[in-house]
């Protein structure tokens, strides 16, 4: 236990940083106090709470982060938290207000795209297109509802997915395709997506499949859904479970992977009694206790998981454990896990929308501190598919098993036995995301899917063969981890 000293040390710091945060928000704008803007987002020492910031609230105005030059990732050394800081506050910029919706469904602003980078036409009536139910993985699994959370109806839904990018990420994926075009830049190469680049993956299921007295703490939106590939399509209500913030700041070209879910999805694996446990039904969670991994394990034949409708999450905030406590990775715990804790609950305290009921599952970056542009970008092509090593002296960073229970529920780790997951075969987004491209090529860009297969389309491969493709590279790399 701390001392009464450490606690009152403690109480200290966060004032001072309550201080300091609100000079950085009345300077936010000025280009010249870039030094104060920074000690917003770094930390005192290890005891110190990380924080949300005063200007980020109300969620109606919260400003874009700063992520560019004169941010806090313009420096030598950073620090965990601003990550976690740049996460929260990029989804809240998101989510918040834009007129009738919130800015990630303004297509003006956040472009609707498919798996292959290519706009989406909507739908009259409707704010999101959705057609896409498979899962990322060379399983294809499609994940589907537990029926007993909305007993009025008794009936599983199965769960979609939007993909979204921003304007900034859009032009730079058409000028890479003009110069791989124009021969300017070969397919192996060193470039990076720019600074403000901006991928989203979300996922919905319809309302019917939430008893009608939690509806209101979803968000819902109208939806145009088709469940025939786009042939025909019905406007329906859809609630939003959860979404994939992963975008570049300064000095990470091999972009933040942030993942933000909803809280009463399912329940998080307890290491030390070896399983998953709920009184009550959730959405992807029947009532009850599981343990092993079969609820989270796809069968490709059966086409349905192991064990149905017991979905957890296998490491709360991706932070890897193990019966004894955290396991001995790449970083120092317990600072990230009680970083991400902290400013889940600072926010939490301050929105009052139905924002208020989704949570902050972590995210994953490496370490490219002290390092030039090109160092950064000859790191991720080195590092190929070990970019997600968690091990001691890896460069991975952040949340190191980082997944979201709605995207990557079967993908959580790639082993058959619960007891055969270490540090040397964590799963995260890494694990299929890396600076190798489906023909093997290498670069930095290739670290999206979406412009990697945008490129194969453009040289005359059909979707079905890019699928292949990628679920070639997947299970190369799923083959290197298995035990």
């Amino acid at each position: 236990m701390k001392t009464k000293t450490t606690s009152a040390l403690r109480i200290l710091f966060v004032v001072i940083i309550g201080i300091m945060s609100f000079i950085s928000c009345q300077k936010e704008g000025n280009k010249d106090s870039n030094i104060k803007q920074e000690v917003a987002y770094n930390e005192v020492i290890m005891d110190t709470i990380c924080s949300c910031t005063p200007s980020w609230f109300p969620h109606q105005e919260t400003p874009a982060p700063l992520e560019g030059k004169g941010s806090p990732f313009d420096v030598s050394t950073t620090t965990n938290c601003i990550f976690h800081q740049w996460s929260w506050q990029k989804f809240l910029w998101l989510t918040k207000p834009d007129d009738t919706l919130p800015l990630f469904l303004n297509q003006s602003k956040i472009i609707q795209v498919s798996d292959l980078m290519a706009k989406i036409p909507q739908q009259a009536g409707a704010h999101v297109v959705l057609t896409d139910t498979e899962q990322a993985g060379s399983d294809n699994g499609v994940l589907t509802t537990n029926p007993s959370y909305n007993k009025d109806v008794n009936k599983s839904f199965t769960v979609f997915y939007s993909i979204h990018t921003s304007l900034t990420m859009m032009t730079a994926a058409e000028d890479f395709m003009a110069q791989f075009k124009a021969g300017t830049l070969p397919e192996n190469n060193l470039a990076t997506f720019p600074v403000g680049s901006l991928e989203l993956k979300v996922s919905w299921v319809e309302v019917a499949a939430i008893p009608a007295d939690k509806i209101d703490n979803y968000f819902v939106t109208e939806a145009a859904l088709s469940i025939d590939n786009g042939v025909t399509y019905k406007n329906t209500k859809m609630a939003l479970l959860g979404m994939h913030v992963v975008g570049v700041v300064e000095n990470h070209p091999e972009f933040i992977w942030a993942t933000f879910e909803h809280s009463d999805i399912a329940p998080v694996y307890n290491w030390q009694t070896n399983s998953a446990v709920s009184t009550t039904d959730k959405l992807l969670f029947s009532k009850g206790t599981t343990t092993g991994l079969g609820g989270i394990t796809y069968d490709k034949i059966a086409k349905a998981p192991l064990i149905p409708h017991k979905v957890y999450d296998l490491f709360q905030f991706g932070v890897p454990r193990d019966a004894t406590g955290f396991m001995t990775t790449s970083q120092s715990e317990p600072i990230n896990f009680d970083n991400i804790s902290d400013i889940n609950n600072c926010v939490a305290t301050k929105l009052t929308d139905v924002w208020k009921n989704y949570f902050y599952g972590g995210s994953i970056w490496i370490d490219t501190d002290g390092m030039t542009p090109i160092e950064q970008a000859k790191k991720i092509v080195s590092l190929k598919g070990a970019i997600g090593k968690a091990a001691p002296g890896s460069s991975a960073r952040g949340s190191l098993n980082n997944a979201n229970i709605s995207m990557e529920t079967f993908t959580q780790t790639f082993q058959k036995e619960i007891s055969n997951i270490a540090v040397d075969n964590l799963a995260n987004c890494f694990s299929c995301h890396n600076g190798v491209s489906y023909k093997s090529n290498t670069s930095p860009i290739y670290l999206s899917h979406i412009f990697d297969a945008y490129i194969q389309a453009s040289q005359g491969k059909k979707k079905e063969e890019i699928n292949m493709m990628k679920d070639q590279q997947q299970i190369e790399q799923l083959l290197k981890v298995v035990k």
